[in-house]
């Protein structure tokens, strides 16, 4: 028992990304605990309202993601799981019942920041008894704490949005995984006609005339600028969609899977709520955009052509989105940028 537990320690201990961890750590449950049944369900707020999405499911011995089963964005209203709810009223750290099907259910909130980003659903045809719940505690104990500190090294301090370390690792090791693997098979033209296939997309944002509202309103309403905008990109994309700050006033963003005609629907939209938003003291702020495909390029290219069309952007108006295969195919990108200005990145 004692050498199996430290060899799940081992291995929680050794995760840097937070899907990882989690399922660290519902192995580690199952295997010294010997739970049947346990969901990780992420909590998260869309448009001032709050949803649950399923994460991660352990069914025995078999363990599987959201990303394996669908490319969908399925989540449920907050309203459809009492228990949670019950927790954040109370501000609980766990919440036990019996099911309607007679099994039990212990459920344990992730808190952070005073919210709940996370919640485990742990289910086991029989009673806890109390050695059972003991290691169960210590292990999510662990979790808590170790979720903890990811997120305080993945995240930016002033926004809350992934940061740019956290870009780095995250993208140069699943840039390939990202791409779709019927993309793979078509070359640039082919993938610039394939309107109706799904894709991934990379767009890097600039907040429009940043400076100037440094400059004019002071670094306090700059940083509420920044956390407003944060708070709009929050509310524009899907739970797994991808956000990061990359400092200053640039952000950058996967878009999962969808077509090119919705990718350039939901950029514009969120461009519109960033324009149609009231800042406090500042008034009307805008952004402009660059987005790419994900390819079989490597991360820096991918990166790079974003931000020329991006940097087009800005030239010709700001305010507005612009599509890199577009550009090129109408031959406004030539020689516009040079090598130095994409390598600027990394």
């Amino acid at each position: 028992m004692m050498k199996q537990l430290l060899k799940n320690l081992v291995d929680i201990t050794a995760q840097r990304e937070n899907s990882r961890l989690a399922g660290s750590v519902i192995l580690a449950l199952h295997e010294l605990a010997q739970v049947r049944q346990i969901r990780v369900l992420e909590i998260f707020s869309l448009r001032e309202e709050m949803f649950v999405q399923e994460k991660m499911f352990l069914n025995d011995e078999h363990l599987s993601t959201i990303a394996e089963h669908t490319e969908d964005d399925p989540k449920e209203p907050i309203a459809r799981y009492p228990s949670i709810m019950e927790c954040m009223r109370q501000h609980k750290n766990e919440h036990y019942e019996i099911a309607a099907d007679g099994w039990h259910v212990l459920w344990l909130p992730v808190w952070l920041h005073g919210k709940i980003n996370t919640c485990l659903e742990i289910r086991h045809p029989h009673p806890y008894d109390t050695a059972t719940l003991e290691l169960i505690d210590g292990i999510f104990g662990i979790y808590c704490n170790y979720q903890s500190l990811l997120d305080y090294s993945e995240r930016d301090a002033l926004t809350g949005l992934f940061n740019r370390k956290t870009f780095d690792e995250q993208f140069s090791r699943h840039a390939f995984a990202l791409a779709p693997h019927e993309a793979h098979s078509l070359d640039n033209d082919e993938r610039r006609h394939a309107g109706d296939s799904k894709a991934h997309w990379l767009a890097v944002v600039d907040i429009d005339h940043f400076k100037q509202v440094n400059d004019q309103y002071g670094h306090l309403y700059g940083d509420e600028v920044l956390i407003l905008v944060a708070n709009i990109l929050r509310t524009s994309f899907r739970s797994h969609d991808r956000i990061f700050r990359f400092g200053g006033e640039e952000f950058v963003i996967l878009l999962r899977s969808t077509t090119l005609a919705d990718a350039s629907k939901i950029f514009d939209r969120f461009r519109q709520h960033v324009q149609e938003y009231d800042f406090p003291q500042v008034g009307k702020v805008t952004v402009s955009l660059g987005f790419v495909g994900i390819s079989q390029e490597t991360p820096v290219v991918i990166l790079g052509h974003a931000d020329q069309a991006l940097y087009h952007a800005k030239k010709n108006g700001r305010n507005r989105i612009c599509f890199y295969d577009e550009l090129v195919t109408s031959g406004v990108l030539s020689n516009e940028i040079s090598t130095n200005d994409i390598v600027e990145f990394f």
